[in-house]
């Protein structure tokens, strides 16, 4: 597994979370609840990643 790919992914994730939690008031109502559920699969994805990278480094 390509390791940076996955740091870049990860961080992106996070930040694009952060973005719409600060942001909320600004972006229009019709785009907030699919974004938000984007934004929530891309963070559990990388959780995921995460998790398997540790498993990965104990083998």
């Amino acid at each position: 597994m390509n390791t940076e790919a996955s740091i870049i992914f990860i961080i992106a994730s996070f930040s694009l979370a952060v973005i719409l939690i600060m942001s909320r008031e600004r972006i229009p109502e019709p785009l907030r609840r699919p974004m938000a559920i984007t934004s929530i699969l891309l963070v559990i994805f990388a959780f995921f990643l995460i998790v398997y990278s540790f498993f990965r480094i104990g083998t």
